[in-house]
């Protein structure tokens, strides 16, 4: 009996909720620790980012315009898509940061739990910001957070999957849509994602994800003017300067790297990664006068 041969995954941008090769046509190996070929991940191009940015727009009315609770309840299916599919992200994820099995595991069961967390804090994170100001005056002053609107995220270089997750996560619990550009080096945790975005109850367009030189698409995405903000989470000094400079043109909101040697992914997130894409709105209304005493409610 012949041995059986392989089949071999094809792995792809994920794009408004479907799976385009990149339109440039190109793709670059990927490699595990040791320099073992993985796979060709999709080297993606300036027309892609732009591509992907159509889409997010498109996705955010109907996203940043859906119930809190509805969103939670969204997240939480991802987390049940994840947890049914662990075996697959232990294995990419071993293989993509060089870990052993049960380290990979760790990483895979805190990337899930991270999901199931956020999906919490969809209904409680306006509790937490907004709420009634005290004035002088006959008057309600209310203040409640809203979506920035679409954000690109340059996701974690070394942290394929939990800080893949620890970026992503909070951006579309607070009702934002997002570009994704995966880690360079270790792009299939990210790209096996967007399967199961596909496969969730996520509208296409809420989360679209981009793999290949992280410099090359950060740039057009950072210049863009129908991107409202930037997460440089997986950019180096140097890029991150260079981002931050092109991202002013618009006034883009900017969440700016922390050092390698102090980032860790495993540690409580709290709602900082929430708030740094929120606006607040205040709103002012009289409360009127109740009668001829004058008195008011």
């Amino acid at each position: 009996m012949s041995e059986r041969l392989s089949v071999l995954k094809t792995y792809k941008l994920y794009v408004g909720g479907k799976f385009p090769r990149s339109e440039s046509g190109r793709v670059y190996e990927v490699s595990d620790s040791k320099n073992n070929w993985l796979a060709n991940a999709p080297l993606s191009s300036r027309k892609d980012a732009r591509d992907a940015v159509v889409a997010a727009r498109k996705a955010f009315g109907g996203w940043s315009g859906a119930t809190a609770y509805n969103r939670g309840q969204v997240l939480y299916r991802v987390a049940e898509m994840l947890e049914g599919r662990r075996d697959q992200y232990v294995a990419e994820v071993a293989g993509a940061e060089g870990l052993s099995k049960p380290k990979a595991a760790a990483q895979v069961d805190a990337a899930i739990d991270r999901w199931v967390w956020y999906a919490g804090w969809t209904d409680k994170i306006a509790q937490v910001v907004g709420g009634g100001n005290p004035v002088a005056g006959p008057f309600f002053n209310l203040s409640t957070p809203e979506p920035t609107g679409v954000v690109a995220i340059l996701a974690p270089q070394k942290s394929s999957f939990l800080g893949l997750v620890s970026v992503i996560a909070p951006v579309i619990a607070t009702g934002n849509t997002a570009v994704v550009v995966a880690s360079e080096k270790s792009p299939l945790p990210a790209l096996s994602l967007g399967e199961v975005l596909a496969t969730s109850d996520l509208p296409g367009g809420v989360v679209n994800i981009l793999s290949g030189r992280t410099a090359e698409i950060a740039a057009p995405l950072a210049a863009h003017q129908d991107v409202n903000a930037i997460d440089l989470a997986g950019a180096d000094e140097t890029l991150a300067k260079e981002l931050e400079i092109a991202a002013a043109d618009n006034l883009k909101r900017v969440l700016r790297p922390q050092p390698v040697d102090i980032a860790d992914w495993s540690a409580t997130p709290g709602t900082d990664r929430m708030t740094a894409f929120l606006e607040t709105k205040t709103v002012w209304h009289p409360t009127g006068a109740l009668g001829a005493s004058g008195s008011s409610y």
